[in-house]
């Protein structure tokens, strides 16, 4: 099992009829800005833990299980917006770091909160750094018919009973299913994730901590022309970082490009990118010290 270095912490704050649950590491007050994690898609807060572990140095770091994700609980729904996890985010900024500027680093997912919330509310973040956000192809309106078509269609087969999240006989389990999708994660840190990415449940199965929601398509297409109007308004210097294995051009397969996503970033005011060596999409999980590193040089720098 993997040894952690840096023990967390939780809290858990009432927020938006949700029990939001913070993963905490380092002291609660500290010259540096506050360092805010973001994980991303089917993921938790605690899956930086390898990456927190590399810091060199102490400052106050917290990340949040986003809605339906991790140990955040609340009332089921059957779909998620979003749009909700600005609100989200915004909300948790206020209680954990009000009127602070804070550092933000968003992964996968995350990455693309981040990006988004540095847009909408520049003046709260001080240095932004973007691990594999990508973002989304670009959709025309021709479009929109049938995907909210899809969209009704995904959410009856939810009610029905026919979307889930697969459930495993042991945490050994969830820890080869992690080795599996990702080739590079060493087994000490598959089963330390394992037993935050899934819990035993009422019939002795290890299920996934995240709710079958999630996999519900948005009703909304993905607009780039909002997206870049909300990069042209980050006023914090962006660090997006990216992994040497390119996972945007397995997922997309030429629907949307890595040469498309740095076009994109231009319209960012500031910005540098950089490239994790030997990593693929999880590559905090990856190379946890190389992220460590970047992630440093750039919030330290002047």
């Amino acid at each position: 099992m993997y040894q952690v270095l840096k023990p967390s912490r939780s809290s858990t704050r009432a927020l938006r009829h949700l029990n939001y649950h913070v993963r905490h590491w380092g002291p609660d007050t500290s010259p540096l800005p506050t360092l805010v994690l973001l994980h991303g898609w089917m993921d938790v807060g605690a899956s930086y833990q390898f990456t927190v572990d590399a810091l060199q140095r102490e400052r106050r770091i917290i990340a949040p299980d986003w809605r339906g994700f991790g140990l955040t609980t609340g009332a089921p729904v059957d779909h998620y917006v979003f749009a909700d996890y600005l609100a989200d985010l915004d909300l948790l900024l206020d209680h954990y770091a009000p009127g602070e500027a804070v550092d933000l680093v968003g992964h996968s997912m995350g990455g693309n909160v981040a990006m988004m919330y540095a847009g909408v509310r520049p003046q709260r973040i001080r240095r932004l750094v973007n691990l594999e956000g990508f973002g989304m192809p670009a959709t025309r309106p021709e479009q929109a018919p049938k995907r909210y078509g899809q969209w009704i269609d995904e959410i009856k087969q939810l009610h029905q009973g026919d979307v889930a999240l697969k459930s495993y006989d042991s945490q050994d389990g969830v820890a080869r299913r992690l080795m599996k999708t990702n080739p590079r994660l060493s087994e000490d840190k598959a089963q330390w994730l394992a037993g935050h990415w899934a819990r035993p449940n009422v019939q002795g199965q290890w299920a996934i901590l995240g709710d079958p929601a999630h996999k519900i398509s948005s009703a909304q297409l993905y607009r780039l022309d909002e997206a870049l109007a909300l990069y042209e308004n980050i006023t914090a210097p962006l660090l997006a970082v990216e992994a040497s294995d390119d996972s945007l051009g397995l997922w997309w397969k030429g629907k949307y490009s890595l040469a498309e996503y740095h076009q994109r970033l231009t319209h960012v005011r500031d910005v540098r990118t950089a490239v994790v060596q030997d990593a693929g999409h999880m590559l905090h999980h990856d190379q946890p010290q190389q992220v460590a590193q970047l992630m440093e040089q750039f919030l330290d720098a002047a």
